[in-house]
């Protein structure tokens, strides 16, 4: 949602108030409404799509029905603008009774019959970013026990309208009120993107004891200015950023808006291979009503998932940054295996770009097999010094899915050495 809070340090809060859910071992995947859907609430003139529970039981339906759900995109996640405008007699928020005629708890009901998780939202100030009822430091526990009692599965906690010392008292107090309802529900804070400036100012240490992800910068838009700024802003700072994403904690840059209207079709396969570089939640927010089948065939792309939710749970890293505009990201994957990333930021051509494993620091002891993740396409027999050229598009990637399979010091493959659960073979998608 729009920034509208204060600088304030995350150092103030204290470290005993540690998450303990459980949950998010790998990046969460699903749906979200904001960036396509926004705070539409004419549901008299757009009943098709306004925040309404319908809108949110036919992305359930989408995504039980068309093969989602099966590949892990799990969440169904309401954003700003559910709320009546003003909290009941009681101090308990309500769903706005024309467009949640049903109520939250029956939303989630709808959604777990479908082997979902509902998502909802709130804001740690005064208001929400929309203008809704906000969740302030002595609403905190009663919301949290409202949300549980509804069956909601996240919480998504913003903080327009609220002040440096709100935010840091309040996001920690809502881990501790989450933990303590008893229902596990997953908790992503919005905090460190009101924190403004450099990440330095934030405590990722403290930020990872109490939430499972975090917003670190602005809100994308349907554009791909957006996603560069989104892309370069955490190359510029992973050296923070990177170490700090792991399983039950990640670095969150925001909704894929494949299917949209910003991105082309190159750009939106960019999109998704950098954002699974990043070890990124997966959070669809498009009409999967009516979606293109190139851009579902980009988000449901299988071998993309396996990376995305590798177990390790590293984050990868920008390692090469060519005087050609091309990028080289590298993200290390389990059972020795990696993902290589080489994006275009050039706009006149496709380019050739040659160089070697040798050259992205992978060891020489190895002969590797790569699988390109869009195309399929596997090569063997790839030595860490021999050269090799691809062909990036303007705006486009080349992602490889790259293990080894032999050593070379040994005249047999390295493959038979491993336990079986220890192979790595090629994908087939």
């Amino acid at each position: 949602m729009k920034l509208m809070g204060s600088v304030f340090l995350l150092a103030l809060a204290p470290l005993t108030l540690a998450l303990e859910n459980g949950l998010m071992r790998t990046p969460p995947m699903g749906w979200l409404a904001w960036e396509r859907f926004r705070c539409n609430t004419d549901c008299k003139s757009d009943p098709h799509n306004c925040i309404s529970e319908k809108l949110f039981m036919d992305m359930a339906d989408r995504l039980a029905t068309d093969g989602w759900r099966e590949l892990g995109y799990v969440y169904v996640n309401i954003d700003d603008c559910w709320t009546a405008k003003e909290r009941d007699a009681t101090g308990h928020l309500v769903p706005d009774p024309e467009r949640f005629p049903s109520g939250i708890k029956a939303l989630a009901d709808y959604v777990h019959a479908r082997g979902l998780k509902l998502g909802i939202y709130a804001d740690i100030g005064s208001y929400t970013c929309a203008g809704y009822p906000g969740t302030t430091l002595d609403r905190i526990e009663q919301d949290a026990l409202t949300f549980a009692q509804w069956g909601v599965d996240m919480l998504k906690f913003d903080g327009c309208y609220s002040s440096g010392a709100m935010q840091a008292e309040g996001y920690p107090k809502m881990s501790k009120a989450l933990n303590a309802t008893g229902r596990p529900i997953a908790y992503s804070c919005s905090w460190p993107a009101y924190q403004g400036g450099l990440p330095p100012q934030v405590n990722y240490t403290l930020l990872a004891n109490i939430c499972n992800l975090w917003r670190n910068y602005g809100d994308i838009q349907d554009s791909w200015d957006s996603v560069l700024s989104i892309v370069e802003w955490f190359s510029v700072n992973q050296d923070v950023l990177q170490p700090v994403a792991g399983p039950g904690h990640w670095n969150d840059p925001d909704m894929l808006i494949i299917g949209n209207f910003g991105l082309s079709c190159e750009q939106s396969r960019s999109q998704m291979a950098l954002w699974t570089i990043m070890a990124a939640p997966l959070f669809m927010s498009t009409d999967l009503r009516v979606i293109s089948d190139s851009a579902k065939e980009i988000l449901q792309n299988k071998l993309m998932i396996k990376i995305n939710q590798d177990p390790l749970g590293i984050q990868g890293r920008k390692i090469l940054q060519e005087k050609s505009r091309i990028e080289v990201f590298l993200r290390p994957l389990s059972h020795s295996a990696s993902a290589l990333v080489f994006f275009s930021r050039r706009t006149d051509m496709p380019y050739r770009y040659t160089t070697s494993l040798a050259r992205l620091n992978f060891t020489q002891d190895f002969v590797y097999e790569t699988q390109d993740v869009y195309t399929g396409q596997i090569i063997s027999g790839l030595k860490a010094a021999d050269n090799f050229t691809i062909v990036v598009n303007p705006s486009g990637v080349v992602m490889w899915y790259l293990y080894p399979t032999m050593h070379l010091d040994q005249p047999f493959s390295f493959m038979k050495q491993q336990p079986e659960d220890k192979k790595v073979h090629p994908f087939t998608l």
